[in-house]
């Protein structure tokens, strides 16, 4: 047993007895679990963004990877992590809340007699619906992103000056197929994870614990991330513009659809390269959550 499960069922001990003995409980802020979230994106980001960035070439173009490494190399060393900082900002603070506010909210409705699978379900889609918050980093990050801005915008916080000026929903531009993606991906992750980490062995090896630990983070991100991938595809399509109306979800798929020669599997161009992407990212993210986590929880 991990130094953090035995803190929880201690935790879960000491408010039994003291329901029991008919005290008064008081529910604690629970910082650790965004501190973790905030450190494991940090890491993630850092190791994954190029991959992200051809990704996203073959997103906005629906072109092979090997033309959008092309794209990519033409362009040079300098372009390669322009955008970077957007993400960062985005995903470290989505993290954070991601599994900040899933715990928050599971725990506390497990308190209150809730199953706790319907806890974990309402704690997912609670967080990832409060990470659409952070869109207009996501927004920024598609546009300097886009080899047709690079002239157009200096940097993040140039190209936040520039979406200003066409008001406060030009930051929330595509926000629909987010809220699709965010809340339900959350769910399939904390619950298939959960599943499995109580169903895999326990090891006393680090190097056996760290490998199961990232395994189980990659082929969840594998499975869920090819799921989601028309949502990011929409997603992208509706961003890549500035100013404007604001156009139907639906009506952006199906011209994307007819645009690509009206056939489904072109609007998954590039999710081959999305599994590698999704695999060596969540891999990575839930390796270091757990880590971050047996640490800050052991030290605090």
């Amino acid at each position: 047993m991990t130094i953090p499960e035995i803190r929880e069922n201690l935790y879960i001990a000491v408010i039994s007895n003291m329901s029991g003995n008919g005290l008064l409980y008081t529910q604690t802020f629970n910082w650790r679990e965004f501190a973790c979230g905030w450190g494991a994106a940090f890491i993630n980001v850092t190791v994954t963004y190029p991959v992200n960035k051809l990704i996203f070439r073959q997103m906005l173009h629906g072109v092979k990877a090997h033309h959008a490494f092309q794209q990519l190399k033409d362009e040079g060393l300098f372009y390669l992590y322009r955008g970077m900082l957007p993400p960062l900002c985005q995903k470290t603070l989505s993290l954070s809340i991601m599994f900040g506010v899933y715990e928050e909210v599971r725990r506390n409705l497990v308190e209150y007699g809730i199953n706790s699978y319907a806890a974990k379900a309402m704690g997912a889609m609670a967080s990832g619906t409060t990470e659409a918050i952070l869109m207009p980093f996501e927004r920024v990050q598609t546009l300097l992103a886009d080899a047709r801005y690079h002239d157009e915008f200096r940097n993040t916080i140039h190209a936040f000056k520039v979406l200003k000026k066409y008001g406060f929903g030009e930051y929330y531009r595509g926000l629909f197929p987010i809220l699709l993606r965010n809340g339900p991906s959350n769910v399939g992750f904390f619950i298939v994870r959960d599943e499995i980490q109580s169903r895999m062995p326990k090891r006393d090896n680090e190097f056996f614990r760290t490998i199961s630990e990232f395994i189980c983070g990659a082929m969840i991100g594998v499975v869920l991330s090819s799921l989601f991938y028309p949502l990011n595809v929409l997603k992208v399509a509706m961003q890549n513009k500035v100013g404007g109306s604001y156009e139907n979800p639906f009506k952006v798929l199906l011209h994307v659809y007819r645009e690509r020669g009206g056939k489904i599997r072109y609007i998954y161009h590039g999710v081959h390269t999305n599994c590698t992407r999704a695999f060596l990212s969540w891999g990575v993210m839930n390796t270091a959550y757990e880590h971050l986590k047996t640490v800050i929880y052991s030290e605090f």
